[in-house]
């Protein structure tokens, strides 16, 4: 079985690419999508806060004033947390935010996210989005002619350059290679425009 990606070209005579139905037609499922970002959100953070907790800071050996007598609030050490250069009562240390996800869960989730882009016509094949310079002009004036006006993601084969000088200064355009692209940049995007080379890419890395 297949589907099909639509095609959007300046002449709209293009036909439609026919792809896996195995990797662009799978329900969407929601609960392992979600697991999906936000472990590949968890993996991507560093976990190396670090704070001292008052045994860690230096000083404060010797009790600052005798327990009665002052009029004072009792007190044991400078280097409590309500002291000014104190420790921190609950410090941070650095852990880990590692989230294990196997191979297989990985690509069926991918498999869901690319198939509910595809059902939303979000998902769609470009052959001529690639510009022969670097020019941002030149894509800007292509998005505008599809009507491309919020968050597009361009997934091309192979690293380009030329569109990648060409894209730079466009906040809402992301460029990204079909054998690399994460499930964040996929979800995020309002409109995903695909070479045929990069949706053979997709449909191999996913199968």
């Amino acid at each position: 079985m297949s589907v099909e990606i639509p095609v959007i070209h300046e002449n709209d005579s293009a036909n439609p690419v026919t792809v896996s139905e195995e990797v662009f037609g799978c329900e969407f499922n929601e609960a392992l999508v979600h697991q999906l970002v936000t472990g590949y959100l968890a993996n991507g953070r560093a976990g190396t806060k670090a704070q001292k907790s008052r045994s860690e800071v230096s000083g404060g050996g010797k009790k600052p004033w005798r327990q009665k007598g002052t009029g004072r609030a009792r007190s044991g050490s400078i280097r409590s947390p309500i002291w000014r250069g104190g420790g921190v009562t609950f410090a941070a240390k650095p852990r880990s935010f590692q989230q294990k996800l196997n191979k297989k869960m990985y690509r069926r989730g991918m498999r869901s996210i690319v198939s509910e882009l595809l059902r939303q016509s979000r998902l769609v094949v470009s052959s001529d989005v690639v510009p022969s310079e670097p020019k941002t002009k030149t894509i800007v004036d292509k998005l505008n002619e599809y009507a491309l006006d919020r968050r597009v993601l361009i997934l091309v084969e192979r690293e380009d350059p030329v569109l990648e000088l060409a894209v730079r200064n466009l906040p809402n355009v992301q460029v990204s290679i079909a054998g690399r692209v994460d499930p964040v940049s996929l979800v995020a995007a309002d409109k995903v425009l695909v070479t045929e080379a990069a949706a053979r890419i997709l449909e191999e890395r996913l199968g």
